[in-house]
């Protein structure tokens, strides 16, 4: 998994930046990172804002019997990442329904832009069927 720190929450229970190390097992031959490493740090970055922004951890979630599976990932790829870059993610709320969160992410090197990408994550019960966003989270439905 990639080495991350948090750097900040700017809006509240919305938006977050951390920083993800590219690590070589990400990587192709060449040191380019594998487009597949990019959804992970989505995960990444998903996490840290539930963390950051409600106080959360998923793992307390799921002790709970509240789980979120992703129904919908879009991922445009503008620039690659490599090997040992430092690249700060970006990870925005940018919409919330009875039993679903959207998310937007912004993956950039020094400024320059490397991917975007959208999620929409859907909240589950034990048994794999939709349930309410618990209130816990405080998520305005918009």
């Amino acid at each position: 998994m990639a080495e991350l720190q948090s750097l900040t929450t700017d809006t509240p229970r919305r938006t977050s930046r951390i920083e993800v190390r590219v690590r070589y097992p990400e990587c192709d031959p060449m040191g380019v990172a594998h487009h597949a490493a990019f959804p992970v740090w989505f995960e990444i970055g998903r996490t840290e804002l539930l963390r950051q922004a409600a106080g959360l951890r998923y793992r307390d979630l799921e002790a709970q019997a509240v789980y979120f599976a992703v129904a919908k990932l879009s991922v445009q790829y503008k620039a690659p990442a490599r090997y040992d870059d430092l690249v700060e993610l970006t990870t925005t709320i940018t919409g919330v329904g009875r039993a679903k969160i959207e998310h937007a992410y912004e993956l950039k090197r020094d400024g320059t832009l490397l991917a975007t990408a959208q999620t929409t994550i859907v909240c589950l019960d034990d048994s794999g069927r939709p349930r309410p966003i618990p209130d816990a989270l405080e998520l305005d439905p918009d």
